[in-house]
């Protein structure tokens, strides 16, 4: 393939990203709208409600985010008032996040909503073609988990692909 034959709306990583971000960024329609929360905090709330007290490298190594931006998401949620810092445990240095009450009830707010529309994108393709959309997203990640210069998965991806793969038959 020449430069000139190279299109970019048909390049699958251009594809792949555009998709995503069009999905992302109606979510934060959603829990902008409801709580004033951008694309980063909301990340990091939803990883706090399932790890419970964390530090901010737990969170970068999971909700794949830059450090600064999840530092930043996680000062604007505490000022809020949506998370609390504490000390480490054993290391005074360390700083474990955690979820509020008034982040618990925010999230309860939003959850349903942000599943409603993830219902209304998967609703559009029978479930054969979606549990074809997942095994091929999980050939493509199996492909990146062999290459060296990929970044790794993370634990929190490898269990939601594990839950989002068919049963077998």
């Amino acid at each position: 393939m020449t430069p000139d034959d190279f299109h970019l709306s048909s390049f699958l990583p251009y594809r792949l990203a555009v998709l995503s971000e069009r999905v992302s960024r109606r979510l934060s329609v959603e829990y902008g709208r409801t709580h004033g929360l951008a694309v980063a905090e909301w990340r990091v709330m939803v990883h706090l409600l399932r790890c419970g007290a964390v530090s901010v490298r737990d969170i970068h190594n999971c909700v794949n985010l830059e450090k600064p931006r999840v530092s930043r998401a996680v000062s604007r949620l505490e000022a809020e008032g949506l998370v609390q810092k504490t000390q480490g445990e054993g290391d005074g240095r360390l700083v474990a996040i955690s979820l509020t009450d008034a982040g618990r009830r925010a999230l309860a707010d939003i959850i349903p909503a942000a599943t409603q529309i993830e219902g209304h994108l998967t609703g559009a393709v029978s479930a054969e073609d979606l549990a074809t959309f997942f095994r091929v997203m999980e050939r493509m990640h199996a492909v990146l988990d062999d290459d060296p210069e990929a970044k790794p998965r993370t634990v929190m991806d490898l269990d939601r692909d594990a839950k989002m793969m068919p049963s077998p038959v």
